[in-house]
C-alpha cells in the first residue's frame, strides 16, 4: 500500500474518532434534551460517516473494488439522522414547552405542532 493511501485512510479514521469522541462527550456533558440532540445527530453522524469514507477508500484504492454497501449506509445515515432529530425536537416541544411563555407564533395552530383540529359545522357525521 502506498504511503499517500495510508495517510488518506488514516486521516479519515482519525477524523471519525475525533467526531465520535466529541459526540459521546456531548451526550454525557450536555444537560437538556434539546442540547443533547446535537451530539448524536451532528458529531456522531459525521464520525460514522468518516469511518464509512475510510472503508470506501480502502476498498477502492487497496483492494481495487468499489464498495457500494458503505455508500448506501452513509446515504441512509445522512438522510435519517436529521429527520429523527426533527421528530425528537417536535415531541420535546409538544410535551414540555406547552406551558412555557413562548412568543406568539402568529399562526393558526401555535408553535410548530398541530394543536387542535378546526371546528367543523357537521356534528358527528364523520368523513365525507
Amino acid at each position: 500500500m502506498e504511503l499517500a493511501t495510508e495517510i488518506l485512510i488514516s486521516f479519515f479514521l482519525v477524523l471519525a474518532g475525533v467526531f465520535g469522541l466529541v459526540g459521546s462527550l456531548g451526550m454525557v456533558k450536555l444537560t437538556n434534551t434539546m442540547q443533547r440532540l446535537h451530539a448524536p445527530t451532528k458529531a456522531t453522524t459525521l464520525g460514522v460517516g468518516g469511518v464509512l469514507i475510510a472503508s470506501m477508500l480502502y476498498f477502492l484504492l487497496v483492494e481495487g473494488t468499489f464498495s457500494f454497501h458503505e455508500l448506501l449506509i452513509a446515504l441512509f445515515l445522512f438522510i435519517t439522522a436529521p429527520i429523527s432529530a426533527n421528530f425528537i425536537a417536535k415531541t420535546y416541544i409538544q410535551a414540555h414547552l406547552r406551558e412555557a411563555d413562548l412568543p406568539s407564533s402568529e399562526g393558526e395552530y401555535g408553535w410548530s405542532v398541530y394543536d387542535d383540529p378546526p371546528e367543523s359545522d357537521d356534528e358527528g357525521e364523520g368523513f365525507a
